[in-house]
């Protein structure tokens, strides 16, 4: 009697799946196999894609190996120049420029392993992306589209020639004949579309799929003259209390007053929890940071109750925590719905790290909001340009920059970056910071701010792109409205474009996390 076959031995396991990080080694690998003459992906580039958009990248498992991949983002096409390149309308391959209210799938890239070619792999990345725009209820797909056999006939005919008779099926191209099999029609051509194109000699069609199944009911997006946000920003004094009740009764007016001028965001500065060791009577440094630590929970539970309580944001300053024996400076943000997030200081000052022993974190962290995408930038990081500009790639419209500094000098470098910041990235910024005394409290003796908004330079901001300013040295607040609209229009079209005018074929920013 024959003894039963186990066919599990054969299985050979193919998934089309969401790209994961742990993905990202192979397809970068793969990408230089497939692409060998052009600049393949960074990782700094993938983990934006599926931190913006995660279900719209997808990768081929095939037992156990990544052989096809291919990245997209949603945009409302009539927004863009028919004329547009590679890099903008992809926000340089970071993909921030991403609209979830937008009307199209734009796909960016499609690649399969040389070995695993005539496996139908790429017809079935294409069919993914015809799935999730039916899902998603958008009106079509639309392609940059490179023509790699151009530079064989590009001596005896045009672009436009070349591509009737690829379509005309007289000339094989692989990817314009592939795009044409798969239901895509073509729209127009475009010059200089991708830098390191050489095969296509840099043009690209641009090729639309439409999703018959779309169901034009309700306007997806309603288009907005602008998009104002309103800050409060807090000039914190530093004054002697006598007891935790007393920190929060002062946190409480201020969420109150910020929240009377209906605002969407208030502020506090750095390290101002500080001022709850005007009560205790450790006087070493180092000693009394870590009874400060023993604060944390009340810290963090009364700002999530005055979120909540007064309809607001609030950046919460930053706290000395301690963590594994380790104490670091970390930012908070206390989002009106009650969810937390935290960001750490990087970059320790030397007198943080001689009187109080702080740790820096590893991770520049960009945040969701009601009102967008923000960053926290903790005084010191402001002035480290690579900061601000990881943050913006990965889609940051305010850096908010609480801080704490005891004279005119330390306050005009954090100052003067985060205006240069504000220009450098087309972002607003955002400054906290305490005014006061501690008389008790070893160093922490005199404080000097003066709290603002700033915004880019262009026409359409403040004329000194400045949003709003405190008088110095005194307790009080400014209340400023930032303009998401006008921001996202700056950055398209503004006087200067700092973010698409970058020479990336020169430098880059290598973030390693």
């Amino acid at each position: 009697m024959s003894k039963k076959i186990d066919i599990s031995k054969f299985e050979k396991k193919m998934i089309i799946r969401n790209i994961e990080e742990k993905d990202f080694d192979a397809i970068i690998e793969m990408q230089k196999l497939c692409f060998p003459n052009m600049e393949p992906w960074e990782s700094e580039h993938l983990r934006s894609h599926i931190q913006i958009f995660p279900e719209g990248q997808f990768c081929v498992e095939f037992d156990g190996e990544i052989i096809g991949s291919c990245s997209s983002l949603i945009i409302n096409f009539d927004e863009y120049d028919d004329q547009h390149t590679w890099d903008e309308i992809t926000a340089n391959g970071y993909i921030t420029n991403h609209d979830y209210e937008g009307y199209n799938l734009y796909g960016i890239e499609v690649m399969v392993h040389p070995d695993y070619r005539r496996m139908k792999i790429g017809h079935r990345l294409y069919e993914a992306r015809k799935d999730l725009a039916r899902e998603l209820n958008l009106k079509s797909i639309i392609i940059g589209g490179r023509i790699p056999n151009y530079y064989k006939h590009a001596k005896e005919m045009t672009p436009r020639r070349y591509v009737e008779e690829v379509t005309m099926h007289n000339i094989y191209d692989p990817v314009l004949t592939f795009q044409v099999m798969n239901g895509f029609t073509l729209k127009r051509i475009n010059p200089n579309y991708l830098d390191d194109d050489r095969a296509s000699l840099r043009y690209a069609t641009l090729m639309e799929w439409n999703n018959i199944d779309y169901r034009p009911t309700v306007p997806k997006r309603q288009f907005k003259t602008s998009f104002p946000v309103r800050i409060t920003t807090i000039q914190y004094a530093m004054k002697k209390i006598s007891s935790f009740e007393d920190f929060a009764v002062q946190c409480e007016y201020y969420t109150d007053v910020a929240a009377s001028y209906h605002s969407d965001f208030a502020v506090f500065p750095e390290i101002f929890t500080l001022q709850l060791l005007s009560f205790l009577p450790e006087k070493s440094p180092s000693l009394a940071i870590r009874r400060l630590t023993e604060f944390t929970e009340d810290y963090i539970e009364l700002f999530t109750s005055l979120a909540v309580k007064y309809n607001v944001n609030i950046i919460g300053g930053s706290h000395f925590v301690e963590e594994e024996g380790k104490i670091y400076n970390i930012a908070y943000l206390f989002r009106r719905d009650g969810t937390i997030e935290k960001q750490y200081k990087l970059h320790i000052t030397p007198n943080e790290r001689k009187f109080w022993g702080i740790s820096g974190g590893d991770q520049v962290n960009v945040f969701d909001t009601d009102c967008g995408k923000i960053a926290i930038q903790i005084c010191y990081d402001i002035e480290f340009p690579e900061l601000a500009r990881i943050a913006v790639d990965k889609g940051a419209n305010i850096i908010f920059t609480p801080f704490c500094t005891d004279d005119r000098q330390g306050y005009l470098r954090v100052r003067y970056c985060s205006q240069a910041r504000a220009i450098e990235n087309q972002v607003y910024t955002v400054l906290s910071g305490t005014v006061g005394n501690l008389t008790d409290v070893e160093n922490m003796d005199i404080q000097y701010a003066q709290s603002g908004i700033f915004s880019p330079s262009d026409f359409t901001f403040a004329r000194d792109g400045i949003v709003g300013e405190c008088q110095a040295n005194i307790e009080t607040v400014v209340v400023g409205d930032v303009d998401l609209e006008i921001l996202r229009r700056n950055r398209r079209a503004g006087s200067v474009n700092q973010l698409k005018d970058r020479r990336h074929d020169i430098y880059q920013i290598n973030y390693k996390q």
